[in-house]
């Protein structure tokens, strides 16, 4: 039954590789060797590339529903780390993989049937994600509520419905707290709202990577909540800071909102304008 699974999965994945340069690696049961028919689909999906233009290479694992979080992880980001020494045996710079990341669980049924063991084994995978230098991205923008475009700063002539992107806010990747270097922008984002304080506003966190829109997972405390963890770290840390939380409201909104382009763009925390004050 795996074999014959294996060989439908092998025709889904060519007709999407079509529009798409992304492709899917499937795995047996808490294994992370990738098996031969496997390497073959792989091999032929990285012969279709064009190298040339290639500006990054995204791997991110997965697992089915069996297994404690910690397990899941663990073996997703094996499964991930498998499939990027295959990249490298195949001769890709490995400058070009810039995300190598296992996600944990996930369970999703996708197709239509009510046999656990096929819905189990779409995923136990690990997804490939290639971008190429043609499709990047100009510039990370917001459109307002009044149908601007524009990078939108605490400095704008902000209405309510405006979103402002906390830019260089970098996150550790699977954790809700930030980097080092990011504190100091903090501090400065906190001071300029303790300035405008008339603005009411909406923290929303969001994730990268998973799929159907999923939120990640948060590795700190081991549960599938990563976006909504990341928003609260950005809500306590104003506080802190002397922000009233009557003017603050916190969200996550999990991987519903992706831009496109760079998956860093996805890794992001935004601040809505929800009320100015009279």
């Amino acid at each position: 039954m795996f074999r014959f699974f294996l060989l439908w999965c092998f025709g889904l994945g060519l007709c999407l590789a079509q529009e798409l340069p992304k492709h899917v690696v499937y795995f047996e049961t808490d294994e992370y060797g990738v098996i031969e028919t496997e390497k073959n689909r792989l091999l032929l999906f990285v012969k279709g590339l064009n190298e040339e233009k290639i500006k990054k290479i995204s791997i991110y694992g997965f697992c089915d529903d069996r297994g404690s979080n910690h397990y899941n992880l663990i073996l997703s980001q094996q499964r991930a780390d498998a499939i990027k020494r295959v990249f490298y045996k195949m001769g890709i710079d490995d400058l070009l993989i810039t995300n190598v990341d296992g996600k944990g669980e996930v369970l999703l049924k996708i197709i239509a049937t009510e046999d656990l063991n096929i819905i189990r084994g779409l995923n136990r995978k690990v997804e490939i994600a290639i971008e190429y230098i043609a499709d990047e991205k100009e510039s990370l923008k917001n459109k307002d509520a009044l149908g601007r475009t524009l990078p939108l700063t605490f400095e704008s002539d902000l209405v309510v419905g405006d979103k402002v992107v906390l830019q260089n806010i970098l996150f550790r990747t699977g954790y809700s707290y930030v980097l080092k270097e990011s504190i100091p922008i903090l501090e400065n984002i906190a001071q300029k709202l303790l300035e405008k304080d008339k603005l009411y506003f909406k923290i929303e966190g969001h994730v990268c990577c998973t799929s159907h829109g999923r939120d990640a997972m948060d590795r700190g405390s081991g549960k599938r909540n990563l976006s909504l963890a990341r928003a609260r770290y950005i809500y306590e840390y104003l506080n802190r800071k002397g922000i009233s939380r009557r003017r603050m409201k916190y969200v996550g909104l999990k991987h519903k909102f992706p831009l496109g382009g760079d998956p860093k763009f996805d890794r992001r925390v935004e601040i809505e304008i929800t009320f100015i004050k009279d």
